[in-house]
């Protein structure tokens, strides 16, 4: 299943992604308010932003009174609730200055009712014949689906994408339910948009389920391993299960990232927060997807940490306070990401062994190598309020420092460990 049709920017190696809601992120809810909270970010150690849609909002049809942000109605405009054009170019220079990298959302499947196309190119529309009016999207009657038989919307579009690149010098796109638009336009527009600068490709598609997406993009969701870890932690299920799971993506190869998460604006509104989900295993939760081969993701708010599903279609801000209980702890993990060279995503010079040790049904242990650099993580993968095995294999030898503490400790065959349900260490040697 070995990809061949792109090569991903240099730092999607080492990236990560902390999405931004902008409307419940300040009291504002603008680009200049957002500004003000660069420096914080970048202390924590995030690299990426993703701004979910700066579009203007359709307001036919809409949902609540503000209404949702992929109901789009113009793709080259600024929605107004955020400010200007201006004020995102000047946020994208300041961001860049302070070596963030900015990506937006893009979301090509539909728009709103009253996109300016659906009057002056309604061809551009698929249509449905029992109402003889445009085609809602499944299950969202805000929006309405376009047409990529059509070759003047697909060249509509790929203009659209590259305006963006070139008023505002953004990054990169995170493209909303990529797998919903078929693969040949990606295969089309990518190269198109690359041409002005080469950017950063993030798909909304899990590659086991959409493999010819896989080929365009360079990190795609793990959706399937965020459905079976709330399984396997609401449903007590066997630890055998999540892992057959990560042998089906680690199957696909270096060619393409996974992206981990354990929240988004989707999840967190409507299916719950992290710790609605996984409750006493989301911190462990966020220790693998910041470890694992592949790109971690952050929803805003995360850091505080978040206990609260944030309205959709209205306002309602994040509840920031002076203290951000995990920004220490997501500080050490996403430094040690960027840093490390054993936590390369997608570099075929990274090995991913996991270590065997007396337990494997419940600990979760895996090193990951490049050259003579590793880390080494050491999960208790279930609810065991005191799990006790060591190590079986002799893969890991030496001593490693724990990455949080700054403890040494020499580790070899037979070491132990003691854990706590849930509980986590990270070494690197």
């Amino acid at each position: 299943m070995e990809q061949t049709t792109r090569r991903p920017v240099e730092w999607a190696h080492t990236t990560n992604i902390y999405e931004v809601n902008l409307r419940q992120y300040t009291k504002e809810g603008t680009f200049n308010a957002f500004a003000k909270e660069l420096p914080r970010l970048k202390e924590m150690g995030i690299h990426t932003l993703w701004f979910m849609p700066i579009t203007p909002i359709a307001q036919k049809n809409k949902k609540g009174s503000m209404g949702s942000q992929y109901a789009c109605s113009d793709y080259t405009s600024v929605n107004p609730e955020f400010g200007t054009l201006d004020d995102f170019r000047k946020l994208v220079k300041k961001a860049q200055s302070m070596e963030f990298k900015v990506i937006i959302d893009w979301v090509a499947n539909h728009t709103g009712w009253d996109h300016w196309w659906t009057i002056k190119h309604p061809d551009y529309y698929k249509m449905d014949p029992a109402t003889n009016d445009f085609k809602r999207a499944s299950g969202m009657d805000d929006i309405i689906e376009l047409d990529y038989d059509n070759p003047a919307l697909r060249k509509a579009m790929i203009e659209a994408m590259q305006y963006w690149v070139k008023e505002t010098g953004i990054d990169g796109y995170r493209c909303d339910l990529a797998s919903w638009v078929t693969a040949d336009f990606w295969e089309e527009a990518r190269p198109q948009v690359d041409a002005v600068k080469p950017v950063f490709w993030l798909g909304e598609f899990d590659e086991l389920q959409n493999p010819e997406h896989g080929k365009v993009f360079d990190v795609s969701y793990a959706w399937k391993w965020m459905h079976k870890t709330e399984e396997f932690y609401q449903q007590r299920q066997p630890f055998n299960n999540l892992y057959e799971l990560l042998k089906q993506y680690s199957s696909i190869g270096d060619s393409s990232m996974r992206a981990w998460f354990t929240s988004n604006h989707d999840e967190n509104s409507w299916n719950g927060t992290e710790y609605e989900k996984y409750g006493d295993m989301a911190l462990a939760l966020a220790v693998f997807s910041c470890t694992w081969n592949g790109v971690p993701l952050l929803y805003n708010g995360q850091e505080l940490p978040l206990q609260k599903r944030l309205e959709f279609f209205e306002k309602d801000l994040i509840p920031w306070s002076k203290k951000y209980e995990l920004h220490d702890f997501y500080k050490t993990l996403l430094k040690l990401k960027t840093q490390h060279p054993a936590l390369r995503a997608g570099d075929p010079a990274v090995q991913t062994h996991r270590v065997a040790t007396s337990d494997d049904t419940r600990a979760f242990v895996y090193l990951r190598k490049n050259g003579d650099r590793e880390v080494l993580v050491v999960l208790n993968f279930s609810f065991e309020p005191v799990l006790n095995f060591w190590f079986c294999d002799d893969s890991v030898r030496g001593v490693y420092s724990n990455v949080f503490t700054k403890e040494e400790r020499d580790l070899s065959v037979g070491t132990g460990f003691k854990l706590g349900p849930w509980e986590y260490v990270v070494f690197e040697k």
